[in-house]
């Protein structure tokens, strides 16, 4: 055992982040402010994190266009979460908001300003004034690029603060001793092919997303869950992993976003035969029904043989609007349609799908970002580790994400995480635990594993599998068959899985060899994902199941627990209580 940690570079950090996004950069630039010594580990280049793609804003009740409150965005994220959100974690965040997004104006972040100089705020889905009676503007924007401003305002203050941003790096396991307490990381340079211990005081989980195990995906090629893999592989138990958010009009194909403001617009869905369908599912509020329910109305329209072109999408149509009108107001749109889907919009429509947009679950973690374990009736925290961002399950979200408060997670929990670091006087820590042999040794034999395997199935075959299998078993329209079935098939993914290889063992920035610990990650989320989607008999949020279509609060008010060692499932029960404030007690959730 000694020899593989020997043999091993080994460096010593107070604190290890893994994942450059909005979440970790916005803990990292607490942490180097604060003077302790942070290594920030990133598959790409900072600045192309997946965050660079958000584009609507970030909420926060700052009342700038009309009165708003703290409390009534809590009670919009607690009706948008289904009521599976927790009321402590959400408090926390919708009272910290305000400040947060003050803090990022004051590190120059660009946001649009109005006349009288404050942040322009615009209306979004789901924000209300005195708990539902009226929309409100509540949306910090910088023009549709907010998560791209957001990311360079973080990674300019990063560099100012001396932060140590290790680029192209690829953590791989974390590093427990025999209590579970978190040590460290391992990871592989990908630019040597070396791998390295990185040792830590503290390690944060910020690794974002998993959407890539879906065919269709608003998200980028890293996006597969790599921080999740790590956690499962650990030992510790991934939360609420069957509520995914689906966007009704992804690009087919490319899965870049088509925003709902061209429906706003005037645009229209249609089928092969050329009908406006949705007047069938929503006789009054057509195509702009809510996003749930236009997405599980396309794919519907698809599985019944009415898609558009080889039947795998239905059509945007928005030529109709006028060459005006779409230069002037939808201009982004039309460029995004005629680069990803070779269609200019004035004259042809969009080949549009339900795309996979947002992983509401995650690692089990609390509103200071503490990972926690549910054992013996409680929440145990994992010492040494903490998880942000969108691996993270606070939980916030709950069933489904209210928009804009994706932007708000990041910074407001990168920023308590970093706090209650700096909390710990980790410099006064002089020496870090000592190395666990046998954790160093496990995750070297799972690399060796692979890298020594000189036959077996191709990494593209085995991806290919597990996401047509997910986009078929596990899409925005479940049923218990459907589901059963795409439990057998993603085990049979798993036991494929084991067998992947790649023939080139080169070491210099081998992708292949990428790929394939990416496809280790992003089983684990498939499996956790429709082993608990098979199982909640109930319809919530983003879980909309035919055999039960109605929300079940007796039975099914509670969080899953998904393990992977046993693969099996347990449950604990939501926060439902508040920090300060009156609880919100579950009711029909109308608009």
């Amino acid at each position: 055992m000694s020899t593989v940690l020997s043999s091993l570079p080994r460096r010593k950090f107070d604190v290890v982040v893994v994942g450059a996004g909005g979440s970790g950069m916005r803990c990292s630039l607490q942490l180097a402010q604060a003077g302790l010594n942070v290594a920030v580990l990133s598959k790409v280049f900072p600045t192309r994190s997946h965050t660079v793609a958000a584009q609507g804003g970030i909420g926060a009740s700052l009342g700038n266009m009309s009165e708003d409150n703290w409390y009534w965005h809590m009670y919009d994220t607690v009706k948008g979460s289904d009521w599976l959100g927790d009321q402590d974690a959400i408090e926390f965040m919708c009272r910290q908001a305000p400040e947060a997004v003050y803090e990022l104006e004051h590190y120059g972040m660009p946001f649009d300003r109005n006349p009288d100089g404050t942040i322009y705020q615009r209306p979004f889905g789901g924000h209300t004034a005195n708990f539902g009676e009226k929309p409100v503007q509540r949306a910090c924007a910088a023009a549709d690029r907010t998560g791209h401003a957001l990311l360079h305002t973080l990674y300019q203050r990063n560099v100012a603060s001396r932060t140590h941003f290790f680029v192209e790096w690829m953590a791989l396991d974390l590093i427990r001793n025999d209590d579970g307490d978190v040590l460290g990381v391992t990871a592989l340079e990908m630019e040597t092919g070396d791998i390295y211990v990185l040792e830590a005081k503290r390690t944060v989980l910020a690794t974002g997303g998993a959407g890539r195990i879906w065919a269709a995906s608003t998200n980028a090629f890293i996006n597969t869950g790599d921080g999740l893999g790590m956690a499962a592989r650990a030992g510790i138990a991934l939360q609420d992993m069957e509520f995914w958010q689906f966007h009704p009009t992804g690009v087919a194909g490319a899965g870049v976003l088509i925003t709902e403001g061209v429906r706003g617009e005037g645009g229209i869905l249609l089928n092969k035969d050329g009908e406006r369908f949705m007047e069938r599912y929503a006789p009054t509020l057509k195509d702009l029904a809510p996003r749930d329910f236009v997405s599980r109305s396309m794919d519907q329209e698809i599985k019944e043989g009415r898609g558009v072109g080889d039947g795998t999408h239905v059509a945007l149509k928005l030529d109709h609007l006028g060459e005006d009108v779409i230069k002037k107001r939808l201009p982004s749109i039309r460029e995004i349609a005629i680069r990803f889907a070779n269609v200019d919009p004035i004259k042809e429509p969009i080949p549009v799908v339900p795309t996979i947009h947002y992983q509401m679950g995650g690692i089990p973690a609390n509103y200071h970002g503490q990972v926690v374990e549910w054992k013996d009736g409680e929440e145990k925290i994992v010492n040494g580790l903490y998880a942000i961002g969108e691996c993270s399950a606070v939980s916030v979200h709950g069933a489904n994400r209210l928009g804009t408060n994706s932007l708000l997670d990041l910074v407001v929990f990168g920023r308590a995480a970093g706090n209650h670091i700096i909390a710990d006087k980790l410099h006064e820590q002089k020496a870090h635990a000592d190395l666990h042999k046998e954790s160093v040794t496990k995750s070297m034999d799972r690399y060796n594993a692979l890298e020594n395997r000189s036959t077996g199935l191709k990494v593209q075959d085995v991806g290919n599998k597990i996401r047509t299998t997910m986009q078929s078993h596990c899409g925005v329209f479940r049923t218990k068959e459907l589901l059963n079935e795409g439990v057998r098939e993603i085990a049979e993914c798993a036991e494929q899985v084991k067998q992947i290889h790649f023939k080139d063992k080169s070491k210099v920035f081998n992708m292949a060899r990428q790929e394939a610990l990416e496809i280790e990650n992003m089983i684990e989320v498939a499996k956790a994902t429709i082993k608990s989607a098979a199982n909640r008999d109930e319809s919530r949020g983003a879980h909309a199941l035919n055999d039960f279509p109605e929300r079940d609060d007796i039975n099914w008010l509670k969080h899953t627990l998904w393990y992977s060692e046993t693969d099996s499932l347990e449950y604990k029960p939501v926060h439902m209580k508040p920090l300060t404030v009156d609880s919100f007690p579950p009711k029909p959730r109308t608009f």
